[in-house]
């Protein structure tokens, strides 16, 4: 059944925002919104009527703004400024970052604050329903007045001009696909080309979809984590409830009650558990994973706080208040976001890095417990792990790149009235980045953490443990001669980024936190 998301004059929620950009569902507008919008319309049309002057409405823009624009030039002024501002350059943004930039934009409109008509929502609707995309390019946008670039490559492909994202990628006019849909190409009114592109709707998109796929990763880590220590003779001691009950942060406490009961029912477990030769303390990289993954977890509630406001909030400008007043505001600047994507962006990286550190250590003879070299049964001859370690290190220097903050690297702009913006953009492209590079660390782990505990038969792994080795059995195989690597790290890649593991693991133990 085909899902449907109704845009509501209150607004949408996060799982909305997912499902129209990476399920393709069905949006539609609540008649109380398409009133809202109206009856802001029509505040504007009176301003129109009575010749006040009104930023955006009978003016220029940005350094612009005190240029008076005559009325009937000022459909014109609109037209020229999508078309100006549509500035863009580089690769495509990726097809479900552009959805939920117009579902979100569409949000912003039915909220009743920007002062245009009905049918300009409809139309942003209508290309989501057909599933035309705009080509947004990845570089244009400052973050303030939020994301101008982008968000004018989408409201000219309603223009009719520009270009969509054809059905493998390629770039293709905008005209013929509006035609081939049967859409027709809008005429802006007053205040309406401003009302299309002010707002954070991008950084805000790319935010909602990076919460969202930083949950699941947090979990996961948790759990190639345990296969990790699992598989190096770790303890579980370090994870009872009281030891993370005497530091009360929230995040701590799960993720050490995640991987303590990752560890139970384990035979590899069993058989050290009372050895008195056995380490009195782990390395941190084990003892310390809930202490960094649980600081992640903290991180990300924020972040979710934050990006749970912006989806309530009016981030146009000017906007149209209920009392008929038209005032300018500086809710377009995306400082809360990109703030709050380069926060997350640390955390993952470190999560990532931590990671690598027990895939190294996993894979060291002196240090592994009496697992062979490179988890190799005929190490020499054989490299086993040794390079897919490589990839991770190497990406977790990446990683470490990436998370130096971009909030902080303002330039100035339009002739000096846009003096410090908030480079909002930058810092969700680039949280996009750490986390798909976090799922290749954690694939890597993922797979060490499965031979360490094939090369542990006979013992028995944990449930989870037996759920991993199952699920990258089939193109992994058992510890053995080397193969051709990358296709089993991007299987386990696969694995990471799933459903199917977490979920097989969850059938033996309940939910994971």
């Amino acid at each position: 059944m085909t899902e449907t998301v109704t845009v509501q004059s209150t607004g949408i929620s996060p799982a909305d925002v997912l499902a129209v950009a990476r399920r393709d569902a069905t949006v539609r507008l609540d008649p109380a919104a398409l009133a809202a919008m109206a009856a802001s319309r029509a505040v504007v049309d009176g301003i129109e009527a009575a010749g006040r002057p009104v930023y955006g409405v009978s003016t220029g823009f940005g350094a612009l703004a005190n240029t008076f624009v005559a009325p009937e030039r000022r459909a014109e002024l609109q037209h020229a400024l999508i078309r100006s501002h549509a500035a863009g350059v580089g690769a495509p943004m990726p097809r479900e970052v552009v959805r939920a930039m117009m579902l979100l934009r569409v949000r912003s409109l039915a909220l009743g604050r920007s002062g245009v008509r009905p049918l300009l929502a409809e139309a942003l609707v209508d290309l989501l329903n057909h599933g035309i995309t705009p080509w947004v390019p990845e570089h244009g946008s400052l973050g303030a007045s939020g994301d101008l670039a982008p968000l004018a490559h989408c409201a000219l492909v309603l223009l009719g001009e520009g270009w969509v994202l054809g059905p493998s990628g390629e770039r293709l006019d905008a005209g013929p696909a509006l035609r081939a849909a049967g859409l027709a190409p809008v005429e802006l009114a007053a205040k309406e080309g401003l009302a299309l592109i002010n707002g954070t709707d991008g950084m805000l998109g790319m935010l909602l979809l990076a919460v969202h796929d930083a949950a699941h990763l947090f979990t996961m880590a948790d759990v190639t984590a345990a296969l990790a220590i699992e598989a190096m003779l770790g303890s579980e001691r370090p994870f009872l409830p009281e030891l993370h009950a005497i530091r009360p942060h929230p995040g701590q406490a799960v993720s050490a009650a995640n991987i303590h009961r990752l560890l139970q029912d384990s035979r590899v477990m069993d058989s050290h558990r009372d050895d008195l030769a056995h380490a009195v303390q782990d390395a941190y990289s084990m003892r310390c994973a809930p202490q960094v993954a649980g600081a992640a977890r903290d991180t990300l509630e924020f972040v979710r706080t934050v990006a749970g406001r912006e989806l309530r909030s009016v981030v146009d400008n000017p906007v149209v208040l209920p009392d008929g007043r038209v005032e300018s505001t500086g809710n377009f600047h995306g400082a809360p976001l990109g703030f709050a994507a380069d926060y997350l962006a640390i955390a993952a990286a470190e999560v990532g890095a931590i990671a690598e550190r027990r895939v190294d250590r996993l894979l060291d003879v002196a240090r592994n417990r009496d697992l062979p070299a490179f988890l190799s049964p005929d190490a020499g001859v054989n490299s086993g792990l040794m390079i897919a370690q490589y990839t991770a290190a190497g990406i977790v220097a990446e990683n470490r790149r990436l998370a130096a903050p971009a909030s902080v690297d303002s330039l100035p702009t339009s002739g000096m009235q846009e003096d410090h913006v908030s480079m909002g953009w930058a810092a969700t492209r680039k949280l996009r980045t750490v986390l798909e590079n976090l799922t290749s660390l954690l694939a890597v782990e993922l797979l060490a953490g499965v031979r360490g505990l094939q090369l542990r038969a006979p013992l028995v792994p944990s449930p989870a443990g037996r759920a991993a080795v199952a699920a990258l059995a089939p193109v992994a195989g058992e510890p053995g001669p080397d193969v051709f690597l990358a296709p089993v790290v991007a299987a386990a890649r696969d694995v990471v980024a799933g459903p199917d593991l977490r979920a097989a693991v969850e059938r033996e133990l309940g939910p994971l936190g």
